[in-house]
């Protein structure tokens, strides 16, 4: 059963980003640090969430190993959200359904890979979200994902 974290800081008037992270990144700063490094999730959140405030913007920011979690806020954010950062993880290589919430969705969607995707085993190579994705940034690490909100905050203007 996988666990859903859900945080939401906003300001008046702030456009809303949703921030999404797929299955295993609840492990993240303990599990294979040579590949993910050694920042968990807390410090990925509060850095997006300095970063959208830097520009007038807010995060919800949500981890889940359910993939119908992931679908559901994706929904969610149709409803609220400005735009959308996801990091499907293993969900990249194997969700359709991912894809097809994303492409009801019409504000920017930015995917982000802490590794390399393309440097990894041939499977990671293809990834489903990218099809939907206006940007992918991958191999920068956990600064891939406040890159995400800088190119976000350009893009909503």
């Amino acid at each position: 059963m996988g666990i859903a974290l859900r945080i939401i800081y906003i300001t008046p008037m702030s456009k809303l980003i949703y921030i999404l992270n797929g299955p295993n990144l609840n492990l993240l700063g303990k599990r294979q640090p040579e590949i993910y490094g050694t920042d968990t999730m807390a410090d990925v959140e509060a850095a997006c969430k300095s970063a959208a405030q830097a520009h007038g913007l807010a995060i919800s920011f949500h981890q889940s190993n359910a993939e119908h979690v992931l679908i559901d806020l994706i929904h969610k954010a149709r409803e609220d959200g400005a735009a959308i950062i996801i990091n499907p993880a293993a969900y990249s290589h194997t969700s359709v359904a991912i894809l097809d919430a994303l492409n009801t969705f019409d504000g920017p969607v930015i995917e982000v890979h802490i590794s390399n995707i393309h440097k990894r085993e041939a499977f990671r190579h293809h990834s489903y979200v990218s099809h939907r994705a206006d940007g992918v940034i991958a191999g920068c690490g956990t600064q891939g994902y406040t890159l995400a909100v800088e190119r976000i905050a350009t893009s909503l203007g």
